[in-house]
């Protein structure tokens, strides 16, 4: 309960070491504890944006395609060959 003669600028329910009320009114003339309301709960949304760099590697393949166009050119050329042909009639000794 609120005491009118309560001085307002000592405030309420302070305890000292004694665990006394005010030194200048009594115990039972002490403010009530306080009355503790269902909690309010506030969202705050915070965003970060983390910058992730991504390294994308390019590689360049150069194929050097090497074409071999062949093309033929006759080249004659000439061989001779010694035949050897014995004629024989036949040596009849015989004869003679």
């Amino acid at each position: 309960m609120f005491n009118n003669n309560f001085d307002m600028n000592f405030g309420c329910c302070q305890m000292n070491q004694n665990d006394m009320c005010c030194p200048t009114i009594s115990k039972q003339e002490c403010c009530e504890d306080p009355v503790y309301e269902a909690p309010i709960e506030k969202c705050i949304k915070k965003d970060f944006i983390h910058e992730i760099v991504h390294v994308c590697p390019i590689h360049t393949k150069v194929v050097n395609n090497h074409i071999y166009k062949h093309t033929y050119v006759p080249e004659y050329t000439c061989s001779e060959e010694n035949v050897c042909t014995n004629y024989d009639d036949g040596c009849n000794c015989n004869k003679f």
